[in-house]
């Protein structure tokens, strides 16, 4: 009996051993937090409202209603509402949904706001500039020659008549994954002539820059697709959100070039007088250097070097200073981008730009300046002897 009791009492003082070992584990353990599937990482509502791609246009219809508080889920750009079919509003955050329509997920369908009907024009190479989601002059402007091609009326509003028209046929935007080579090209660009001359290329400098010239689209509304990405650290592979562009293949060759120094456009037309290119276009900045009359096209050249002559910019320091020409190399940021078609007055050509927001919107020094992917476009419609007809 005096060992089942012994037996007993070691059994006791062995299990309150474990019980208070236990509690204290229990009391050194952290807390566990609850999960939230709300947002990973929720940004603060002021950051949230500037960066979201709910806001992708400028309203001009009704005020929309009040953004979701910082931490809601995002919808595909896709699949976001309108306020009205009719008018031309941007995208509504999910929260503003009630009884208002849902855009298709199906291909083809019509346009739905300024970012779409962008998307859809530049598709057919009708150039609304760089792609920013706001209905400014150059979108009405490429509008109304779509209406114009459409036999609709030129009212450069995306009214009823016009939607059934602009079709999309695939999403409005596209995953892209960033690669080495992507990478590999970039480099500074020197702030100097002299510096410029002596580099291997006049290359992208940011992958923000590259991946902007390749959706046709402004640096600021690729930000916005893509608010959570670190441009100064973007890896390869890191996948983007960027407009979905194609142009249209360049089956036929224009029969001449238009270019409206009033209207600041360039259009290309076939032997049937069809319109094949709408493109915003910088003209000279002194009148007398803008030639009206017809011209020819005599040399077309991808990828040119350039040769900075300090004569033709007297408004710069560097250049009163030089006391010889220089040759730049090629690349999207040489001062005439990655295409150059010669004309058959000394001095004048139609060529790309480093600058493509600024076509348009700034003069030139005498020849006629278009969006680096535009320039290389028409330098495939056209060949020596092509007419281009500069109007006032």
């Amino acid at each position: 009996m005096a060992l089942w009791l012994l037996a007993a009492a070691l059994l006791a003082v062995l299990g309150l051993c474990w019980f208070d070992s236990n509690r204290s584990k229990q009391q050194r353990l952290p807390a566990i937090q609850p999960v939230s599937h709300a947002s990973p990482n929720p940004e603060p509502a002021a950051h949230r409202s500037t960066s979201s791609r709910a806001n992708l246009t400028e309203p001009t219809g009704p005020a929309p209603s009040p953004k979701p508080p910082a931490g809601s889920p995002e919808e595909p750009l896709a699949s976001r509402p309108t306020l009205d079919a009719t008018n031309d509003v941007g995208p509504l955050p999910p929260s503003a949904a009630t009884n208002a329509p849902t855009i298709s997920s199906s291909y083809p369908r019509p346009v739905q706001n300024v970012f779409e009907m962008q998307v859809a024009l530049a598709r057919l190479a009708l150039s609304p500039g760089s792609i920013d989601g706001l209905l400014g002059p150059q979108t009405r402007s490429a509008l109304r020659a779509f209406q114009q091609k459409e036999h609709l009326s030129m009212t450069g509003e995306l009214d009823n008549a016009t939607r059934e028209r602009l079709l999309l046929s695939e999403p409005p935007t596209g995953t892209y994954l960033v690669t080495s080579n992507d990478l590999a090209r970039l480099q500074p660009l020197s702030s100097t002539w002299l510096g410029k001359s002596r580099q291997t290329a006049l290359e992208y400098e940011t992958v923000l820059e590259l991946v902007s010239e390749k959706s046709q689209a402004a640096p600021t509304l690729v930000q916005r697709l893509n608010p959570d990405i670190v441009w100064s650290n973007v890896s390869a592979c890191a996948p983007l959100e960027l407009p979905n562009i194609s142009l249209p293949e360049s089956r036929r060759r224009a029969a001449f070039i238009t270019i409206g120094l009033s209207d600041k456009v360039l259009e290309a037309w076939d032997e049937r007088t069809n319109l094949l290119v709408h493109f915003p276009c910088s003209i000279a900045r002194q009148v007398d250097k803008r030639p009206v009359g017809e011209l020819h096209v005599t040399v077309v050249a991808l990828n040119p070097n350039y040769t900075f002559d300090p004569e033709i910019f007297p408004e710069s320091a560097e250049a009163r200073e030089l006391k010889t020409k220089l040759v730049l190399p090629p690349g999207p940021n040489n001062p005439v981008g990655v295409a150059w078609i010669g004309l058959d007055r000394p001095g004048y050509g139609i060529h790309g730009t480093p600058r493509p927001e600024q076509v348009g919107r700034t003069e030139s020094h005498g020849c006629f300046r278009l969006a680096n992917w535009n320039a290389a476009y028409v330098a495939r419609l056209v060949s020596v002897g092509t007419p281009v007809y500069i109007q006032p």
